[in-house]
């Protein structure tokens, strides 16, 4: 059966434990597990099922491709969601994630066309919650988050490469952006 990838950035020390810690959270108040089988990340491909020598092919242009992009920041402030299924960190400040985005998605088309282009605009965010979030808790999850801020900014200095082994998410390849420019 083929293998199910996916490409993601993750926020550094201290966002990192910050968010997970908020999912944590999350995960003790309602028992949703959706989100707590990934670390914090933004998704840049979304899961996708791959036959096995798909890695070697996604692991060099990845590496091409960080190879052509600079260091850039990114900001997050408070909390929203996408309808009643997926509670999310809000990226405030996304210009320069979409334009990293848009180039990663024109790389793959000219270097990896295994990866299809989405049918639905980027929207990042750092996922909470999602899908197993029992629909009697959304509303008091809700109004907790509406009360509550959380803002935060880091540099984004390398993309990572997901393997699914069945049970949960290993990381397969990081890769870092280019150093100086």
């Amino acid at each position: 059966m083929n293998a199910l990838y996916l490409v993601a950035l993750l926020p550094p020390e201290p966002v990192f434990s910050e968010i997970w810690e908020l999912k944590q959270e999350v995960h003790r108040l309602t028992s949703s597990r959706n989100a707590v089988r990934l670390p914090p990340h933004i998704t840049l491909v979304p899961p996708m099922r791959q036959p096995d020598d798909f890695e070697a092919a996604c692991t060099a242009a990845l590496t091409g491709f960080a190879a052509t992009q600079r260091p850039f920041s990114v900001s997050l402030d408070g909390f929203a969601w996408f309808g009643s299924r997926t509670l999310f960190v809000h990226v405030s400040e996304a210009r320069a994630l979409q334009s990293f985005h848009a180039a990663l998605m024109a790389w793959c088309q000219n270097h990896l066309p295994e990866v299809k282009p989405e049918n639905r605009p980027f929207t990042p965010h750092l996922t909470l919650a999602t899908r197993d979030l029992p629909p009697a808790q959304v509303p008091e999850l809700r109004e907790q988050f509406a009360a509550r801020s959380y803002a935060a900014t880091f540099t984004v200095h390398n993309i990572t490469l997901f393997r699914h082994d069945g049970q949960q998410w290993q990381p397969r390849g990081t890769f870092q952006l280019q150093l100086n420019g």
